[in-house]
């Protein structure tokens, strides 16, 4: 497809990656190929309009009006939070699906039509936003009812929902005739763990359809009103629903790349899949904590998915942060290269920026992303964080240093496995991933600081001005230049990944498994005949331990924020 591939095909149209030694069939190559290219595009618009949105709120630059800003911050949310990763997340069920099983892709016909809906409403969200006018309100993410918005926004939401949904039912066709055709035999992990994003994108992408189309048509005048309480409950099934898929499509990601890259194996199946399972009946309960303000929830209700609830879905996360590293740790050592405690860690490939992506992803996001969604989701903590610049810091913690670097990884390895093409400009892509987490990072990191100890809030284009305060945040200013500088630095990250894979698509050369540099080290084969977890974790521990030592000091601190706005006596 699209003439970039060097690939051939036998005469049923199979052949067999080099690297991986998966067998891959055309038809899901190609469907792997569109989505992913289609999400860059989409990760390239969403890039430009990060740049007005952050030289906004730097006040310093100060680029928009307060008219533009939601314009501009909406373009930038819809194609960063939904369509890039929706349309990655596609392709990662097909790599899940029928690449790891080794199959056809089922109902290829129907993958098709589903991306031909999904560009679609993509396109019409888009224009939509972009041609907003008063009254109507530029959406957002949230446009909350009764805040209007264009009819026409509901209707590519919706449009687009409908595509996702066609998408996905190649995959669990796919699935579907493995399981028709070996009864006995169990799914691979990294299958299993797409097949639990599947489930999970389905309920939030239903939950979508049930609240957006009451919607638009309370918008095109069939409903006189519409229930801001129902709007709001629904909503989150899929606004928040939207990025857990995030998180599962992330995971199953870790574990296919360190697997490839960095020769992990899986430590205990039954433990990962014990994990993926609890995210399937207490990850979407997260979505609670945007409701902790809300008058018409019950206290019970607050209370069971903010605490009980949400232990289940944090239990999952505990047992993927460690079964992973742990994975990578124990297959390095036994393949020989894992001397001393973090010998494992030190051996392993930095100067790919598959494998680099990969581990700053799964580092990133347990202590910046992971450690406050947790903070975020209690119904005490909550209120310190909820209506700042904090929790904007949050879900760039979690979506963008956690998932689109993963996203980035594999979409280094895509280039090479899928399309064939050697890595242009690898000086460049060697230092990406490192440039783009680093600045990430920081940005990140002024986001929650000044949001925790300043209080400065998340939906207002300025920062020291707004109108009908007395608040005065002038002692934040100067974290501001921080924040503006690590934002066109990630920025500039960002376009550097477009650009190397634009180029390597272009002008990249044919890529030959032999030339992936040391082999040795990178490749996933190899090893003895003993169980793997007789090999030496002690390194993954060691980082456990920093990791929950780390988290013990944030809540104490955050504990202690939240006890110095309360006055006890007189």
């Amino acid at each position: 497809m699209f003439g970039f591939s060097t690939h051939e095909y036998d005469d049923e149209g199979f052949r067999t990656c080099n690297v991986t030694g998966l067998t891959i069939h055309r038809s899901a190559e190609d469907m792997v190929k569109l989505y992913g290219l289609t999400a860059i595009v989409a990760l390239a618009i969403g890039g430009v309009f990060a740049f007005f949105v952050a030289m906004t709120r730097w006040e310093l630059v100060s680029l928009l009006s307060p008219a533009d800003f939601y314009t501009y911050l909406s373009m930038h949310a819809w194609n960063l939070l939904i369509f890039w990763m929706i349309f990655m997340e596609i392709a990662i069920l097909y790599v899940g699906g029928a690449f790891v099983l080794g199959r056809r892709l089922s109902l290829p016909r129907l993958a098709k039509v589903g991306w031909v809906v999904m560009a679609t409403g993509a396109v019409v969200v888009n224009a939509a936003i972009w041609t907003t006018e008063a009254p109507n309100q530029a959406p957002l993410l949230t446009s909350y009812v009764p805040l209007p918005s264009n009819w026409q926004f509901y209707a590519g939401a919706i449009v687009f929902i409908l595509g996702a949904v066609v998408a996905a039912l190649p995959f669990f066709a796919t699935i579907w005739h493995e399981r028709r055709e070996n009864p006995n035999e169990t799914l691979p992990l990294v299958t299993f763990g797409a097949f639990i994003t599947g489930i999970v994108a389905l309920e939030s992408l239903v939950g979508g359809l049930i609240t957006y189309v009451p919607t638009l048509l309370w918008r095109v005048g069939e409903f006189s009103t519409m229930d801001p309480a129902f709007y709001r409950q629904m909503y989150w099934i899929i606004g928040h629903g939207s990025q857990q898929i995030n998180l599962l499509a992330m995971i199953t990601v870790w574990y296919f790349l360190t697997h490839v890259l960095g020769g992990a194996e899986v430590a205990s199946q039954k433990v990962s899949r014990t994990a993926f399972v609890l995210y399937l009946f207490f990850i979407n309960l997260g979505a609670a904590h945007h409701l902790m303000s809300d008058p018409v929830v019950s206290t019970g209700w607050r209370m069971w998915n903010t605490s009980y609830a949400a232990y289940g879905a944090v239990l999952a996360s505990m047992i993927h942060a460690f079964a992973i590293p742990a994975g990578l740790e124990a297959g390095r050592r036994a393949k020989g290269k894992g001397g001393g405690l973090f010998g494992w860690l030190w051996s392993s490939p930095w100067d790919d920026p598959g494998f680099s992506a990969t581990i700053m992803s799964i580092i990133l996001f347990g202590f910046l992303g992971g450690i406050t969604g947790v903070m975020m989701g209690q119904m005490q903590l909550n209120m310190t964080w909820h209506n700042t610049l904090a929790t904007v810091g949050h879900f760039h913690a979690t979506v963008v240093t956690g998932t689109t670097l993963a996203f980035m990884g594999l979409a280094y390895y895509v280039l090479r496995l899928v399309f064939g093409r050697d890595w242009a400009m690898k000086p460049f892509a060697k230092i990406q991933p490192y440039l783009y987490a680093g600045a990430m990072s920081l940005l990140v990191l002024m986001m929650m600081y000044v949001g925790i100890l300043f209080g400065v809030p998340r939906r207002h284009p300025s920062v020291m001005d707004i109108p009908g305060t007395e608040f005065s945040f002038a002692p934040a200013k100067p974290f501001f230049v921080v924040f503006g500088v690590a934002a066109l630095l990630a920025i500039l990250g960002g376009a550097l990944f477009v650009l190397i894979a634009v180029a390597s698509l272009l002008t990249g050369d044919r890529f030959d498994a032999d030339s992936v540099g040391d082999v040795t080290r990178a490749a996933a084969d190899g090893g003895d005949a003993k169980p793997i977890h007789e090999y030496s974790m002690r390194g993954t521990f060691t980082l456990c331990l920093v990791f929950l030592a780390t988290f013990v000091v944030l809540w104490g601190l955050n504990w202690y924020l939240l006890s110095t706005v309360w006055q006890i006596g007189p």
